[in-house]
């Protein structure tokens, strides 16, 4: 029984990198477009990044990035038995998500008040370039955001189970990779923020 059940945990685990990586492949599609664009129109990607609002950003990224910490301490504390901590720094977690997409929205309401959307009136009367920088950021940051939302309910219904027991110190593994997720949805955060709100 012990046997198999450490083989079910390492093909969940291996299943689960394999699904990592298939989402690499698709964020790296998109960084390697943007850097084909960037290359083929520098000035005009630069002043679309003067545009973008960095104080969102940099918002973003502190909460993703204390999100990954409250995620890592919620396995730490399954595996000491401790589930109250488990539930707490979930439910951290999943706050963290949604303040995250919080965020995003009254930045994306600001930008649209502004013009800046999609096939915009004010985008297609400017230079291209400009417009495929707002694409790719409209298209990359919108399937990101799409990742946050499934990966805080994904914490919300392993948060369920831990509150259930059906989740402990004895069996964890699904916690574990939906942190792994989560970690990988920060991640892809780091490489958006500085390419899409730091470019000069």
């Amino acid at each position: 029984m012990s046997q198999s059940y450490h083989q079910d945990h390492a093909g969940a685990k291996l299943g689960m990198w394999l699904f990592l990586f298939t989402e690499l492949i698709l964020f790296g599609g998109l960084f390697l477009l943007y850097g084909v664009y960037l290359a083929r129109y520098p000035h005009e990607f630069s002043e679309a990044g003067r545009e973008m609002h960095v104080i969102f950003g940099t918002v973003n990224t502190g909460i993703l990035i204390t999100s990954s910490l409250l995620a890592a301490m919620a396995v730490t504390a399954i595996q000491r038995e401790d589930k109250h901590k488990t539930e707490v720094f979930l439910a951290g977690t999943i706050l963290c998500a949604g303040g995250f997409l919080l965020n995003k929205y009254f930045e994306w309401s600001a930008e649209i008040r502004h013009g800046i959307y999609p096939h915009s009136p004010t985008l297609a009367a400017g230079a291209q370039g400009k417009s495929i920088f707002f694409d790719l950021y409209f298209l990359t940051v919108g399937l990101h955001g799409l990742h946050v939302l499934i990966g805080g309910t994904l914490l919300a219904l392993v948060a369920v189970r831990v509150h259930r027991h059906s989740i402990h110190a004895g069996n964890y593994v699904l916690l574990e990779n939906s942190v792994l997720y989560w970690h990988l949805v920060d991640l892809i955060w780091i490489f958006i923020f500085p390419l899409y709100y730091l470019l000069l």
